[in-house]
């Protein structure tokens, strides 16, 4: 057996691609550990549709990560299969090239991963090189292809991935981040030309680019994960598993038809969601979580959903993806029970996630600015005519002519409760408890705001507003706005699954658990997920609060 495989095959201590830093936004590392956890997966899967047998000890399994970056799922793969097919093959190296040429293929994203991704899987960059562990190969590239591929503009944007000409219209010395699987109108033929022949995978796995390298940044940057995923459908494998953000099951610019086709697609079999993207990839800024999911193109059903968070305990269910009447993925196991009870409560129908139409809170809520100003309008700083009117705005209060207000009118002489469009938290991190919602003030008659706030009422008394401001501290009241919420912006959908109440009380937790029917446990899932928020009213009509980060 040749030195050369029996040294890549021993346990090194530390691994490499456990310790290498992410490239850029769009290049984020999976780390070995969760590539495993991701392969057990589906070698369970694979197990329960093949009669219990092991897809590693399959010589004629194939496998696809079309966009490799470490190399990761490559090796792990590899390293699976050489064990599995010991009795089938004994010979090392015969194994090791058999493996290498014959089942495992990647599509490198830029040209320094597939070089680092050829390095992991052939221990060389080169897969003829002198330190390569193939002795079979007839090109350098191997088995993971890369060329240089550019975008197709049209109107200054590319026709498959939507980036900026502006931003990635670069010269040939700048890499195009123009990713060869989805730069394609026939991914099946695009595949046998890179590969030979008609190749049909078995498995696609991997972790695609999550947005477009182009400029833009956390919430404003256009995802594109969602195109890899569609792609790999169209290529039709028995097994599809990658690791995406979280975002997509209720937000995300762009992505309504790609949720709608995930959550209706029945061959959607698993998905494990991590609320925290810090449990998976430390260090990396990815607000929302991130999922990894897995789909059996043969095999239709309920999907399993598990919850992971730090050390809490996992929370595991086979249930509808998409419920009647929902148009989003309700995150939580336990959030899904009490989403039904106050629905059932509501409009006698458990089955059905919608609010009869006079009991909609979210219609009480304003559009994105409610008074037609952006969140860089500045009021002046003094009153100038008793007729101006106070306006809430970024970072304090000014004044504005009233005669300059044309939209929102129906609010300004009336009691209303002002809270912010984006929630805080502690920097890219997701932690529980929070508080969901920045934290809601009164608004007098007579005031008015700029988009850095929503305006929900109108109300007809200063009662009527305190009762609506102390519902919206109520924990299961935010724990409704959760459900609907993808992001740190809290717009008016968000508030879809929120009734209204009677505005004739000051409303507690306990009057909602009450009203609600919820058990001791669902009230302790509340109280875990959501962060207490405390309002104290004043005589006068303005409202303080706990306005610190998460």
């Amino acid at each position: 057996m040749n030195d050369q495989v029996a040294f890549t095959l021993k346990g090194r201590n530390p691994d490499v691609l456990s310790c290498i830093a992410n490239l850029s936004n769009d290049e984020v590392f999976t780390p070995p550990e969760f590539a495993n956890r991701m392969l057990d997966t589906l070698q369970q899967a694979w197990a329960s549709s093949n009669g219990g047998s092991s897809i590693w000890a399959d010589k004629t399994v194939t496998f696809l990560d079309p966009f490799t970056k470490s190399g990761v799922f490559l090796r792990e793969i590899a390293k699976r299969l050489i064990d599995g097919l010991e009795a089938e093959i004994p010979d090392l190296q015969e194994r090791v090239d058999h493996i290498l040429t014959k089942q495992v293929f990647g599509i490198g994203i830029t040209q320094i991963t597939a070089l680092l991704a050829r390095r992991s899987l052939y221990c060389s960059k080169h897969a003829m090189g002198e330190h390569s562990v193939v002795k079979s190969f007839t090109s350098e590239d191997g088995n993971i292809w890369f060329e240089r591929t550019e975008h197709t503009w049209a109107d200054g944007k590319c026709e498959f991935c939507g980036a900026s000409e502006g931003s990635l219209g670069r010269g040939e010395g700048l890499e195009t981040h123009a990713y060869a699987f989805i730069h394609a109108t026939d991914i099946k033929a695009r595949v046998a030309e890179l590969f030979g022949g008609k190749m049909q995978f078995d498995v696609i796995i991997g972790n695609p680019p999550y947005q477009l390298d182009d400029g833009g940044h956390g919430t404003s940057a256009a995802p594109i994960y969602q195109k890899f995923v569609e792609q790999a459908k169209t290529l039709e494998p028995r097994f599809l598993t990658m690791v995406i953000p979280a975002r997509w099951f209720s937000g995300g610019k762009g992505l309504d038809d790609f949720r709608e086709a995930m959550l209706e697609d029945d061959r959607l079999r698993s998905i494990d969601d991590f609320l925290s993207a810090a449990d998976v990839f430390p260090g990396v800024g990815l607000k929302g979580g991130v999922c990894y999911f897995l789909w059996d193109r043969e095999n239709r059903g309920l999907c399993s959903v598990t919850t992971r968070f730090k050390d809490w305990p996992e929370s595991t269910a086979t249930r509808l993806l998409l419920e009647p009447g929902a148009d989003v993925f309700i995150r939580f196991n336990e959030g899904l029970s009490i989403l039904k009870k106050v629905m059932e409560r509501e409009s006698g129908k458990g089955d059905l996630l919608s609010l009869p139409n006079g009991r909609r809170f979210d219609q009480l809520v304003s559009s994105r600015k409610p008074f037609g100003l952006d969140t860089t309008f500045k009021g002046k700083a003094n009153r100038s005519s008793s007729d101006d009117l106070l306006i809430y705005q970024n970072g304090g209060t000014g004044y504005v002519a009233r005669n300059s207000i044309t939209t929102g009118c129906h609010y300004i002489d009336k009691w209303k409760i002002f809270t912010g469009r984006a929630a805080p938290g502690t920097g890219n991190r997701d932690t529980y408890p929070h508080r969901i919602i920045s934290t809601p003030f009164l608004g007098e008659p007579g005031s008015i705001s700029s988009e850095t706030y929503l305006c929900i009422g109108p109300f007809e008394s200063k009662a009527e507003a305190e009762s609506a401001l102390a519902y919206l501290t109520c924990r299961l009241t935010r724990l409704l706005i959760l459900l609907h919420k993808p992001s740190q912006d809290t717009t008016r959908k968000v508030y879809t699954f929120v009734p209204k109440q009677s505005w004739d009380r000051v409303w507690t937790d306990e009057d909602l658990y009450k009203l609600y029917g919820l058990t001791d446990d669902e009230v302790g899932f509340i109280e875990k997920i959501v962060r207490p928020l405390d309002i104290k009213l004043s005589l006068d009509g303005s409202a303080s609060g706990e306005t610190g980060d998460d």
